[in-house]
């Protein structure tokens, strides 16, 4: 018992100094979240067993693991993208082209639903965020919205396609660990989630009523443009992220070198570096969290969290409950929704036979589950992603995250009245 609170003992000091302090004390107390990752690591370093040497060898291995660098390179490509085009008037234009075909009281809803059907067709939530928000945070900045509500209704659409594509990470693990169907669980999942996004369409149209564009938003320039509309539509094709970027890159090259929005290419190539540097925050924070992570699941933290919520089974209802709750707690641990579907899946497929539960559903809690942690943990990849994009505090995004929290909501209620009934 005692081990176990010992190995959960660097999350709850990077609770403390960062949630607690932001949410208690108020913003302008806030300890800055690198610092809070940074004291929790140090700690985490410190405690436990073994040398000293070999604690710090593995929260290298942690903070310097594939996931881990696969994300800072898709920073650093993002940054890279994002500033370039920000420079060369990319944003402006497509923001323009935004205002100009969707009226004001459909801003927010149709950056939700763009977000949706995005991430639907890539089956990643940080391929859509890396698409999206600089278009809704450029939107924000011309209407005068909140830039943490239309961020959010971004990162909330990308949790829907993360949840449902078939071509998701934690869909296709999940069904793997489950031994259904991805077609199955699909199903099942739509008639968990599919309601709840359509709660969430009407909020944002209320929400997005009183929203006002500006009535003169200029003609957008198609060139200027199409940097914007190529990411989208490769993305779409399925196009891997860091090939869409690159491509991203290289087109706002050769579109601001022929407008003349770059005098040079040294122009252009310093735009990129002002954009990879202004993404150092993010790539700090992802590898502290990296390493943290790592020295909590040696020191046996994720295995005693999951020896405790195994212990009192009771029932489906209990059983199924369980299972949510395993996939939550580890994925908040683990800042990582596939690699907490890993890691108990295994287990909840054990859960599912004892109990005899449908497999279907039980891939379906899985994911669900996993993704509403996922999205409103503060140092996960989605929200620090938007939040760079948007230069806001990802702790400010978390009140309007209404997607993530609503299939939360809706998962619980399949639980609890066993519904959809075929597959309970």
């Amino acid at each position: 018992m005692k081990r176990g609170l010992l190995a959960l003992s660097p999350l709850l000091v990077f609770v403390t100094l960062y949630l607690v302090t932001s949410i208690v004390a108020g913003d302008f107390y806030r300890v800055p979240i690198t610092v809070a990752f940074l004291v929790a690591s140090v700690y985490a370093v410190c405690i436990g067993r073994g040398s000293l040497r070999k604690r710090i060898e593995l929260f290298s291995r942690g903070a310097g693991n594939s996931q881990m660098m696969l994300m800072v390179w898709i920073f650093v490509l993002s940054g890279a993208f994002a500033h370039s085009a920000k420079v060369m008037g990319s944003v402006d234009a497509t923001v323009q082209l935004t205002l100009s075909v969707l009226p004001s009281h459909m801003l927010l809803s149709g950056l939700f639903m763009a977000a949706c059907f995005v991430s639907l067709s890539i089956g990643t939530s940080v391929g859509t965020i890396v698409a999206l928000t600089p278009i809704a945070a450029g939107v924000a900045q011309q209407t005068g919205a909140d830039v943490a509500l239309i961020t959010a209704a971004v990162v909330g659409g990308s949790f829907f396609g993360d949840n449902l594509s078939f071509i998701s990470d934690t869909t296709i693990i999940a069904t793997q660990t489950q031994g259904c169907l991805l077609s199955d669980k699909f199903r099942v999942n739509s008639f968990i989630v599919i309601p709840a996004a359509i709660v969430i369409l009407f909020l944002y149209v209320i929400l997005g009523s009183n929203i006002s564009a500006p009535t003169d938003t200029g003609i957008a320039d198609f060139w200027l443009v199409m940097p914007y509309l190529v990411v989208l539509v490769t993305a779409i094709f399925g196009m891997n992220v860091m090939a869409v970027l690159t491509l991203g890159i290289v087109l706002t090259g050769v579109v601001g070198l022929a407008t003349g929005a770059f005098a040079d290419v040294y122009a252009w190539m310093q735009s990129m570096g002002e954009g990879i540097v202004s993404m150092g925050e993010l790539i700090i924070i992802t590898m502290l969290a990296g390493g943290l992570l790592e020295r909590v699941r040696e020191m046996g933290g994720i295995d005693f969290i999951i020896s405790r919520m195994t212990r009192h089974l009771n029932g489906k209802r209990g059983a199924e409950l369980s299972i949510g709750a395993l996939v939550a707690v580890v994925n908040l641990c683990t800042a990582n929704n596939t690699v907490a579907i890993i890691t108990v899946g295994g287990i909840a497929r054990q859960i599912g036979e004892r109990f005899h539960l449908d497999p279907r559903k039980c891939a379906s809690l899985l994911d669900t589950f996993s993704c509403t942690a996922q999205g409103i943990i503060p140092y996960g990849a989605q929200l620090l992603m938007a939040a760079g994009l948007a230069s806001i505090n990802p702790v400010s995004i978390i009140p309007y995250l209404y997607y993530p929290m609503a299939i939360g909501i809706a998962a619980l209620l399949a639980i609890i009245l066993r519904y959809p009934r075929r597959y309970s």
